[in-house]
C-alpha cells in the first residue's frame, strides 16, 4: 500500500507544476517537495481565499485628496504655441488659400484655453499693408473652452478660406478690391496668444 501511495505522489507532481518557468519560482533550497501538492487541494483554514479579500482601490488620477477633481488653469502665453498654417505655399490663378490655426501645449501640465472663432484671429498682409481681417465682416462669434493635455497639439477642424479680396468693416455688403499677384503674409492668432512667425505665400 505504502508503494501505492509514493507512486500516485509522483504521479501528482510531474503533473501540477505552477511554477515551472515562472520567475516567482520556489527557490532551490525548499525544504519539501511536498508543500506544493498540499496547495492543490483545500487551503488550510488560516488561509482566506484569494476571493475574499476585496482589492485594493486604485487613487483617482482626477481626483485629490478631498475627492474633488483638481482645478486646471488657464493656459499661459509660455505654455501654448501658436503657427499660422495654410494648405499650400503658391496660388494659381482663381485658387482660394485655405488658413488655419495650429496650437501645442509645450508645457508639463494640462490647461485650458478659448478656441472658439471669438477668439481667433487671421490676419493678411503685403509688406506694410494689412490686407484682409478675419474680423473685418465677421458676422456670428462663440467660446469654446478645451483642455490640452501636456504635450498635444491641436488644428482647426474647417480651413477658413480667403476669396483673395481686401477686407473693411465698411465693405463687407459690397464688391471689393482683388489682390494682386504676389507674396503675402498670414499671422494669426487665438486665445489671447499670438503666433511668434507668420506664414508667407504667393499669388499668382
Amino acid at each position: 500500500m505504502l508503494i501505492v501511495l509514493v507512486i500516485i505522489a509522483a504521479i501528482v507532481l510531474a503533473i501540477w507544476q505552477p511554477w515551472r518557468g515562472s520567475q516567482a519560482a520556489v527557490p532551490a533550497s525548499s525544504p519539501s517537495v511536498t508543500t506544493p501538492v498540499a496547495s492543490a487541494s483545500t487551503p488550510p483554514a488560516s488561509a482566506a481565499p484569494a476571493e475574499a479579500s476585496a482589492a485594493p482601490v486604485a487613487p483617482n488620477p482626477t481626483s485629490d485628496a478631498s475627492g474633488t477633481a483638481p482645478t486646471v488653469a488657464a493656459c499661459s502665453t509660455a505654455a501654448i504655441s501658436v503657427q499660422a498654417v495654410t494648405d499650400q505655399d503658391v496660388y494659381s490663378a482663381g485658387e482660394l488659400p485655405k488658413l488655419s490655426i495650429t496650437l501645442s501645449n509645450t508645457s508639463g501640465a494640462p490647461c485650458l484655453i478659448n478656441v472658439g472663432t471669438a477668439t481667433q484671429s487671421f490676419v493678411i498682409t503685403s509688406g506694410t499693408d494689412t490686407w484682409w481681417r478675419s474680423t473685418d465682416c465677421q458676422s456670428e462669434s462663440s467660446d469654446q473652452v478645451v483642455q490640452l493635455a501636456a504635450g498635444q497639439t491641436v488644428s482647426s477642424v474647417t480651413p477658413l478660406q480667403w476669396d483673395r479680396t481686401r477686407s473693411s468693416v465698411d465693405t463687407c455688403g459690397s464688391s471689393r478690391p482683388q489682390a494682386s499677384p504676389g507674396y503675402y503674409h498670414l499671422s494669426v492668432s487665438i486665445g489671447g496668444i499670438q503666433a511668434a512667425d507668420t506664414k508667407v505665400f504667393e499669388l499668382r
